[in-house]
């Protein structure tokens, strides 16, 4: 889901849960994805639809709240 898409949805509050997880990819990275209310996942993608990844834990957080996301599990 690209970053508006997480606002409109977010807005709405069709969003029902952040989690912040390492990339399975590369352990030094982290990806984001959210669950909405209809029981589906979606990840951050950037404007290439790639999965967004962020090597810095405090970067993706920045984004998130950027996003108007206030609360999110990680899990390590």
């Amino acid at each position: 889901m690209k970053r508006e898409h997480v606002r409109e949805k977010h807005a709405e509050g069709s969003i029902s849960a952040t989690h912040v997880i390492q990339n399975p990819a590369n352990s030094g990275e982290w990806i984001v994805f959210f669950k909405k209310s209809a029981g589906r996942s979606y990840f951050l993608v950037d404007e290439s639809d790639e999965v967004e990844s962020f090597s810095r834990l405090d970067d993706l957080i920045e984004t998130i709240r950027g996003l108007g996301i206030k609360f999110a599990e990680i899990h390590m």
